[in-house]
This record gives C-alpha cells, sequence and structure tokens, in this order.
C-alpha cells in the first residue's frame, strides 16, 4: 500500500509540473465542455483517459 501511495503522489507532483511549464494538461481535444447561459459543465475525457493509462502503466511497473 506504501508503494501505491508514493506513485500517486508522484503521479500528481509530475502532472503539476507539466502544468507549470505550460502544458495545457486539462483542457484537451476530446474534453465536453458545455456552456449556456450563465452556466457551464466540463468534463475531461481525454485528460481522465490519459492519466489513467499512465497510473496503470506504473502499477504495472512497480507489481513486477
Amino acid at each position: 500500500m506504501g508503494k501505491v501511495l508514493v506513485v500517486a503522489g508522484l503521479v500528481i507532483a509530475g502532472i503539476g509540473l507539466l502544468m507549470m511549464a505550460g502544458i495545457p494538461f486539462g483542457r484537451l481535444p476530446g474534453d465536453i465542455v458545455i456552456r449556456r447561459g450563465n452556466a457551464s459543465f466540463y468534463f475531461p475525457l481525454a485528460t481522465l483517459i490519459i492519466v489513467n493509462v499512465i497510473f496503470a502503466l506504473l502499477l504495472a511497473l512497480l507489481r513486477r
């Protein structure tokens, strides 16, 4: 369990560094944005898929 928490923390820190570097992580093509009047809905579909793939690969590497 400890390894999983460390990896999760490193992934979150890595995403933060990428965002600070100017990479538009979170506003990728494939993210759903609906605006109507003064309300808006944002669902980061493409971002979630990328994060899940990276996290699954890291967990697979740690299990070896």
